[in-house]
């Protein structure tokens, strides 16, 4: 039986590739799997994966997109492929610590929870620092619930990342690990919150092994374009599940607060944004902050500084339907 499988996309990374696939064969396993999707990659990625697959990694399958989909329709083709007991994730441009699998894959079996989430390592040139889950309380049982709040402060659901943990399948059984569908960005987010909201049991473990790449030049985060604002459309999703859920009272302050924190982060840095895509952004903002409970949005804008207040507040005050000109001119 296979006891972990680790799902891998890649697009157009053959800088970066060969590192991942060093770190992936120094976790290899006669019980691992390690799923390369390359997402329809158009440099040398393909080449280094079908080499990967054929003898230099074991453990590899090599699925590949007939037309590129994005990270959460690649991890998903991944998900959909794996047959391991636990499943986890890591990115085509970050790499690992030998042996990390390994720790990790004890660590779940030792506490015997739906999922674990880890600390990592930023890289930022030549740059570390230490990541940690926003959450205290190591290497003991918890209610994945009892980490959404409070609302003030950051917690376990603002730390995202897919690939700092470990999931037992049962959670891919239930349909609590895929993601959406052609979500370019953020797609994290519905999924983290989700996964707070609906599992059983969890664990933080104080363990490093992950080192996650930033400031990759192809990084969707790097880029201003339209794909940026599908944040906008995982937020939404965040807000109708969690409207639904039977603590809804508790919970929505919270996701409306960090809604209403990352629109004003990305209206703070519009200027890296294309001009058409800087107006899409605005408009889109407008929008959803007029969907949003209006109680919530005020409470949210309040607690923020000065100038991201105003940048909301202006957009709250945003007429719906004004002229082109006018978007652009706010």
């Amino acid at each position: 039986m296979v006891k972990l499988s680790v799902i891998v996309p890649f697009f157009n990374v053959q800088t970066f590739a060969p590192d991942v696939l060093r770190s992936l064969r120094a976790n290899a396993r006669e019980d691992f799997e390690f799923i390369l999707v390359d997402d329809c990659s158009t440099d040398g990625t393909p080449a280094l994966l079908e080499r990967a697959g054929r003898h230099e990694l074991p453990g590899a399958v090599v699925v590949r997109h007939e037309r590129n989909g994005g990270l959460a329709t690649a991890r998903n083709t991944g998900l959909d492929a794996a047959r391991g007991e636990y499943v986890t994730f890591l990115d085509g441009d970050d790499w690992l610590a030998p042996g990390y699998y390994d720790r990790l894959v004890a660590y779940i079996e030792e506490l015997a929870v739906d999922f674990v989430r880890t600390d990592h390592v930023q890289c930022t040139g030549r740059t570390r620092t230490v990541q940690r889950v926003p959450h205290g309380r190591r290497g003991v049982v918890l209610d994945p619930r009892s980490a959404i709040l409070p609302a003030d402060r950051s917690t376990s659901v603002d730390y995202p990342y897919a690939w700092a943990g470990i999931y037992h399948r049962r959670l891919l059984d239930e349909g609590l690990l895929h993601f959406r569908d052609g979500l370019r960005t953020a797609e994290d987010r519905p999924w983290i919150w989700r996964l707070h909201r609906e599992a059983r049991t969890f664990a933080v473990a104080g363990m490093l092994g992950v080192f996650y790449r930033r400031g990759v030049a192809t990084s969707l985060t790097q880029i201003g374009d339209v794909r940026q604002l599908d944040f906008l459309r995982a937020f939404d999703q965040v807000i109708e599940e969690t409207a639904r859920d039977r603590d809804a009272g508790e919970f929505l302050p919270k996701a409306v607060r960090t809604y209403c924190a990352i629109m004003a982060h990305h209206l703070t840095n519009i200027e890296r944004f294309e001009p058409r895509v800087a107006r899409a952004l605005r408009t889109k903002s407008a929008a959803a902050l007029r969907r949003l409970p209006p109680e919530l949005v005020k409470d949210a804008v309040n607690s923020m500084d000065y100038d991201r207040a105003a940048l909301l507040r202006r957009l709250r005050r945003r007429p719906a339907g004004v002229s082109r000109a006018a978007k652009a001119a706010v």
